[in-house]
């Protein structure tokens, strides 16, 4: 079996003829460092719909309905990219764009030198668009942050590892191939630093800075980038699998 399937609960449908590897291999066909970034915020964008409360939205696939939004500019280009990889793959297997999505996040950080997470199979897609307005607006202080996370079940602490995602693409932060603590190492320099003039990163991710919970694993993040690789496995593990339907048969 592949890597990603070692360590997950093997998919109950199909589960002899389904093969990780292949989704896999052909992300990998298509994958560049240049395009991690993107493909890593095309997982945020489709599963960050997730509402604990009603349990609607989540790891649905229903981002391919909902490039037209304003929060997903740019995302269509991902998308694109995928969508070549989706056409090899289901000449071989028949692959969900929600387990092609969450496989794409995964290889994007393990390409850019981040940790391997392995994704377990089996999501079924939506046929329809999630509920708008439910991501994060680039604009929130961090109380609102902390209260949007909150109702997609996210604790500060994942708010804050998931957010070191920003570590690739063109942030600002550190080296943009380079999956790696970065992140937090720019968020705790003093004055704050800018590229060629311009402000580094969103407000979204200063805001981090204003509030003493975040600032304390901003800091142990900053300092122990095996503590942020093994906590963002297990975030991303959980935003992949949140609002999740699975096939059983």
């Amino acid at each position: 079996p592949s890597s990603y399937q070692s360590n997950a609960v093997k998919p109950t449908f199909m589960a002899d003829s389904y093969d990780g590897s292949i989704i896999q291999n052909g992300v990998r066909n298509v994958l560049t460092k240049v395009k991690a970034a993107g493909v890593l915020r095309l997982v945020f964008h489709d599963a960050g719909t997730f509402d604990i409360s009603d349990k609607s939205g989540g790891m649905n696939g229903s981002i391919i309905y909902e490039a037209d939004r304003p929060e997903n500019a740019g995302l269509s280009k991902s998308l694109k990219i995928l969508r070549k990889a989706k056409e090899g793959i289901d000449q071989v297997q028949q692959v969900s764009w929600a387990d092609l999505i969450a496989v794409a996040g995964a290889e994007a950080v393990a390409l850019c030198g981040g940790p391997e997470i392995s994704i377990r199979l089996g999501r079924l897609d939506s046929s329809t668009a999630d509920p708008t307005g439910k991501l994060p607006e680039e604009t929130l202080d961090v109380v609102a942050l902390k209260t949007s996370f909150g109702k997609k079940g996210f604790s500060t602490q994942e708010m804050v590892v998931l957010s070191g995602a920003h570590t690739i693409g063109g942030k600002g932060f550190g080296n943009p191939n380079a999956f790696d603590n970065a992140y937090f190492k720019v968020l705790l320099e003093k004055p704050r630093p800018t590229s060629s003039g311009m402000p580094i990163g969103l407000p979204t991710d200063w805001a981090l800075t204003e509030d003493d919970e975040c600032l304390r694993w901003i800091d142990i993040y900053a300092e122990d980038e095996d503590k942020f690789f093994a906590d963002f496995r297990d975030a991303y593990t959980k935003l992949v699998n949140s609002g999740a339907s699975w096939r059983t048969a």
